[in-house]
């Protein structure tokens, strides 16, 4: 790393509710959480758990009777060095799980975590409420005509290279300033295409793309992120920077993720993004209480 700079400030755009396609989210009430449903048979955490729709299904009940605010549905890994897989595969997973989650009416906002344009189309022809895209517009800026045109949220997450090839050495001039940069970026480019500016989250890609020291530097220098006028959603859970500071395997990092979510809280992060939805939730309880003391 050559050098630091701040990140210029913004007024603050004072964004206390988003809304996800009519779905309204207090943001003043306590840090958000958003529940991961992968239905891959390879993700990194839980890679065929819940591949199967049933199973899905009963899942994502799970997740919102532990305090789920949002269920974020993936059809395609993108765990390090994982390949794209077809559209028509990734539809064939999603669309099952979607449709009987329009059919159960879940209270809940759901997103879809994808970086495809047919297949965020599909989904919000079901009734998902918002697109996770971990390419903030990169892979496909077409994402942002789409999130406007059915009045979707919008998950903005920054990535360096592709998921195949993001931890083959990533480096930075400063870590900070150039995810900073390019979300903003991103996040006019949704802006000018229309989607509200109490749509947009912006995710500094926690993992995708940065090494142990780059991971620990977004979380020190989180408010300056928050500082741009956007809602901040983290992504810590399980990951692998976890393991590497407590030396442990992913199915052995729930105390970590735990703790990462605090501190993403206490630096200004609006939401998170976790698989342990119930135990996560309890411990942002307290860190709100702390915050609003």
């Amino acid at each position: 790393m050559k050098g630091r700079r701040e990140l210029k400030s913004h007024p603050p755009r004072l964004v206390t509710e988003l809304d996800f396609a009519g779905t309204k989210l207090d943001l003043s009430a306590g840090t958000r959480v958003m529940a991961v449903l992968n239905v891959t048979p390879d993700s990194f955490s839980d890679g065929g758990e819940f591949h199967d729709t049933s199973k899905a299904l009963a899942q994502a009940e799970r997740l919102i009777d532990d305090g789920a605010d949002v269920l974020d549905v993936g059809g395609e890994s993108t765990r390090p060095g994982s390949e794209p897989v077809p559209t028509e595969v990734e539809l064939s997973r999603v669309v099952p799980v979607l449709e009987g989650l329009a059919r159960m009416r879940v209270p809940v906002a759901i997103s879809i975590d994808t970086w495809k344009h047919e297949v965020a189309q599909r989904a919000l022809d079901l009734g998902v409420h918002a697109i996770n895209d971990i390419s903030g517009l990169r892979f496909d800026p077409r994402l942002a005509d789409l999130a406007a045109r059915y009045k979707a949220g919008l998950v903005l997450s920054h990535i360096k290279g592709t998921p195949k090839d993001m931890h083959l050495n990533p480096t930075y001039d400063d870590v900070v300033a150039e995810i900073g940069s390019f979300l903003e970026g991103a996040a006019s480019a949704a802006v000018a295409a229309g989607v509200g500016g109490n749509s947009i989250l912006i995710d500094p890609g926690i993992g995708f793309g940065k090494g142990l020291k780059h991971n620990l530097e977004i979380f020190s220098r989180l408010g300056e992120l928050a500082g741009l006028g956007y809602p901040v959603l983290v992504g810590p859970s399980r990951k692998s920077f976890i393991g590497r500071i407590l030396d442990a395997a992913v199915d052995d990092r729930l105390e970590g993720t735990i703790a990462a979510c605090v501190v993403a809280a206490m630096k200004g992060a609006s939401m998170v993004r976790v698989h342990d939805v119930k135990e996560v939730r309890r411990a942002l309880a307290i860190a709100d209480a702390v915050a609003r003391a």
